[in-house]
C-alpha cells in the first residue's frame, strides 16, 4: 500500500473543525483541543503510530517510547492548527526565526524565478511569512488539489486570494510543465514539496539516516530543464509560537547533460538526502512522514530490513505505509 492510499490525518472533518474552533476561539483555547486529538490518535491509528515509533528509534538513535510517540503526533497537530492562521495570513502572532534570507533575496534580486525545495518536514505553509519580508515576490505552491481537497477548501475559504496562485500538481504533466514554467519566467517563486515518491512514478536511492530511501527524480528533472536557481526551504516548529525557517540555495541553476543524467540525478539526489537528514536530526519530531520512508510504493524496501545500525538501538521501522499527510 502507498502512503497515497492512506487516509489523511488532517482531513475535511479535523481540519473544519479546528478551523472553527481556532477561528471563534482564538489560537490558543483551539490548542487545548489537540491534547484529546493527540491522545484519539495514538490510540486509533495504528500504522502511523508504528512508523512514529520507528522513525523516532533511528532519529534519536534510542528505543522511542509512547511519550516521543505522543509528542511527535502533537506537533504535526499543532502544524496543523497553525496552518489555518499562516494561510489567512494572520502572521503577526508567530515569532519566526529566519535563516539564510539573504540567499533568496540574491536570487529574486537577479529578476528571475527560483524553485523552492521544501518537504514534509515541519510546516511548508510558514512560508507565506515571505510575504511580510519579500511583498515583492509572488509565492506559487505545486499542490495536488485532487488529493487535498481538505485543504484546497479551506484554502478557499480562508483566503482566495492565495488560493487563486496554487498550481495544481495532478493536471497533466506537459501542463504542470509549462504552468511551473510560467510563473518562474515572471519572477515567481515556486515551492514543491520533493521528499515522497507518487506511486509509480522514477526515483532513486540515496543514503538516508543509515540506509537507502527512495526520493523522486521529476523535481530535479524540471529544475535542470528550465535552469532555474533552486532553494532548499525548511520551516521547522520549535513549540509555543515558535518557529525557524531556513533558507539554503542548492543550486544557481541546473544544467545536466543528457548522457550524463543518470549520474547527475543521483548525484544531486544524495546531496538533497544529505541536508534533510541534517535538519530531520536537527528536528526529529518535526518528521511528518507517517509511513515507512525507506519503502517502495510496493511495499519493497530500498534495502534488505535490518536492525539499526551500530550505536543505534530498536528494531527495523515498520512497512506499514501511513497517512497523517501533508499537502503536497
Amino acid at each position: 500500500m502507498s502512503w497515497k492510499d492512506r487516509p489523511e490525518g488532517g482531513g475535511w472533518f479535523a481540519i473544519w473543525l479546528i478551523r472553527s474552533i481556532g477561528r471563534y476561539g482564538g489560537r490558543a483555547f483551539a490548542r487545548l483541543f489537540l491534547y484529546p486529538i493527540t491522545l484519539y490518535f495514538l490510540c486509533r491509528r495504528g500504522p502511523e503510530r508504528r512508523a512514529s515509533r520507528a522513525w523516532l528509534t533511528r532519529a534519536l538513535g534510542r528505543p522511542a517510547t509512547l511519550w516521543d510517540v505522543a509528542r511527535h503526533i502533537h506537533t504535526f497537530a499543532c502544524t496543523i492548527l497553525d496552518r489555518v492562521f499562516l494561510l489567512g495570513e494572520r502572521l503577526k502572532r508567530f515569532e519566526v526565526e529566519v535563516h539564510g534570507l539573504a540567499q533568496l533575496h540574491a536570487q529574486l534580486d537577479r529578476g528571475r524565478g527560483v524553485l523552492l525545495f521544501g518537504s514534509h518536514l515541519g510546516s511548508f505553509e510558514v512560508l507565506r511569512v515571505l510575504a511580510r519580508e519579500r511583498p515583492d515576490a509572488k509565492l506559487r505552491v505545486v499542490l495536488d488539489v485532487g488529493h487535498n481537497p481538505a485543504l484546497t477548501q479551506l484554502l478557499d475559504a480562508l483566503n482566495p486570494d492565495v488560493a487563486a496562485t496554487v498550481i495544481d500538481a495532478g493536471q497533466p504533466g506537459p501542463s504542470l510543465m509549462l504552468a511551473i514554467q510560467d510563473a518562474v519566467s515572471q519572477g515567481a517563486m515556486v515551492a514543491l514539496l520533493v521528499d515522497r515518491v507518487p506511486p509509480g512514478e522514477p526515483f532513486e536511492s540515496a543514503e538516508f539516516l543509515g540506509r537507502p530511501a527512495p526520493l523522486p527524480t521529476a523535481p530535479w528533472l524540471i529544475a535542470a530543464v528550465l535552469g532555474a536557481p533552486v532553494v532548499l526551504a525548511f520551516g521547522l516548529y520549535r513549540g509555543g509560537n515558535r518557529y525557524e525557517l531556513h533558507f539554503e540555495t542548492f543550486s544557481e541553476g541546473l544544467r545536466i547533460p543528457r548522457a550524463q543524467r543518470k549520474a547527475a540525478l543521483a548525484a544531486l539526489i544524495r546531496r538533497y538526502a544529505a541536508r534533510l537528514e541534517h535538519f530531520a536530526r536537527r528536528a526529529p519530531y518535526n518528521w511528518f512522514n507517517f509511513y515507512d520512508f525507506w519503502a517502495h510504493d510496493d511495499g519493497r524496501t530500498s534495502s534488505p530490513p535490518r536492525a539499526l545500525d551500530a550505536g543505534g538501538a530498536g528494531h527495523p521501522a515498520d512497512p506499514g505505509h501511513a497517512g497523517l499527510r501533508r499537502a503536497g
